[in-house]
């Protein structure tokens, strides 16, 4: 999988995030990639979080509903040059197994100066 012209530690830090978010350990890995002030995307209510407890708590109530699944299949940098494009292919496990939807989303992160995700949007992939 390509990541054309994504800076390394952020590429690296991506892949993370997306190894670690579908297991028991994404609330440790959370002040290793989000920013203190994160701005991140509450897609169920159509609302924007700030800050790390609130994406906690935004995880938290995801898994309490169902087991929510990414995975991560490109990086790019956007148009934009100063953010990077993740497409992902979103997906529920239960108790039929995996069920993967049929088209990608992308994530788009930006960055702070310390290198963590500073705000996260979502949009309409292929």
């Amino acid at each position: 999988m390509a990541a054309e012209g994504v800076p390394a530690a952020q590429e690296e830090l991506l892949r993370r995030m997306y190894e670690v978010f579908s297991t028991d350990g994404r609330d440790a890995f959370v002040p290793h990639c989000l920013a203190p002030d994160v701005d991140w995307p509450n897609v169920l209510d159509g609302a924007r979080l700030h800050g790390r407890a609130a994406v906690r708590a935004y995880w938290a109530r995801q898994f309490a509903a169902g087991h929510p699944l990414v995975r991560l299949e490109g990086l790019r940098l956007d148009g934009d040059g100063a953010s990077v494009v993740a497409s992902v292919r979103q997906g529920m496990r239960d108790a039929g197994g995996d069920h993967w939807a049929d088209r990608t989303v992308e994530h788009v992160y930006r960055f702070d100066g310390d290198g963590l995700v500073a705000r996260m949007d979502v949009r309409a992939g292929s």
